[in-house]
């Protein structure tokens, strides 16, 4: 199991940007293809974005492309969702999470471990 810890969370205007982060505490982090995922009030949690492990490949949600980046750090098992020009759809908690295998997808029950979540609110 991994533990992982999400921040950068906060309020902001449409337009703006955030970066969150998500730490993990793990023996091998490069052995895991990290994912972010979202849930909005009164909605399921959807996928945002993944990575594999060596942050060779990503994907998005089409919501998101072209504003989100994730990228991934492993000397510093962290790894980053960058946020550009949010919208006030974008509010919602945003979670990190971990799956074991090399390949990457959006598909919620195929990750393991799972953070706390990051309040992001975007005002318009």
């Amino acid at each position: 199991q991994v533990q992982l810890v999400e921040s950068g969370g906060g309020l902001v205007q449409a337009g703006g940007s955030l970066r969150l982060s998500c730490a993990a505490s793990v023996r091998t982090f490069s052995n895991y293809a990290m994912g972010w995922f979202r849930q909005a009030p009164g909605k399921e949690r959807e996928f945002v974005a993944a990575i594999n492990r060596n942050g060779g490949s990503t994907i998005y949600a089409d919501s998101v492309k072209g504003r989100f980046t994730i990228s991934r750090d492993n000397a510093r098992n962290t790894v980053y969702l960058q946020m550009n020009s949010l919208k006030p759809e974008d509010t919602a908690v945003y979670y990190c999470a971990a799956r074991f295998t090399r390949s990457i997808g959006p598909i919620q029950r195929e990750y393991d471990s799972w953070g706390q979540g990051t309040q992001v609110t975007v005002s318009s």
